[in-house]
């Protein structure tokens, strides 16, 4: 094709992924407060990343696992939960949650540069100051719910 043809051809919008590792045990899930982001700073989520291309979404969660919080996750122990759609109203993101069946090591605040508590908490009594779209997928979750949706405007037509 030639370069003019190119630049004529419709460009697809682009929508951000990420993925987030739910890790339960004993009725707990295990939570990260981010510090020195610039995003959420001082609230709680899930340890995840992006996408960073060239990957699939279970090899970035196993880099994630290892990266974040230390622990080895064998890609054929990760289950997708959930997937969230959000409208960030200046772009749009994916969110996949995994869980892993079992992995290997402790769990350990690996980047405390982005991150001052690493903890357990019970699944039903979560932090008050858990990231919203964290605390609806948490409880998605445990409902066994795959997918939800955020930040859409319930009144927009298509």
């Amino acid at each position: 094709m030639s370069e003019e043809i190119l630049a004529k051809k419709k460009e697809y919008f682009k929508v951000i992924p990420a993925v987030y590792l739910v890790l339960i045990k004993n009725g707990k899930i295990l939570m990260l407060r981010r510090a020195n982001t610039g995003f959420e700073d001082g609230n709680y989520s899930l340890p995840a990343g992006h996408l960073d291309g060239g990957e699939t979404a279970r090899q970035a969660m196993v880099r994630e696992a290892v990266e974040e919080i230390g622990i080895v996750v064998k890609i054929e122990d990760l289950d997708l939960v959930h997937a969230l759609h959000r409208d960030c109203k200046s772009h749009e993101r994916i969110d996949l949650f995994f869980t892993a069946k079992q992995y290997g090591g402790t769990p350990t605040n690996c980047e405390p540069n982005k991150c001052d508590d690493l903890s357990w908490f019970y699944i039903n009594n979560l932090p008050s100051n858990t990231i919203p779209y964290i605390r609806q997928v948490v409880e998605k979750v445990a409902a066994k719910e795959p997918y939800s949706e955020e930040g859409w405007d319930e009144n927009q037509e298509n």
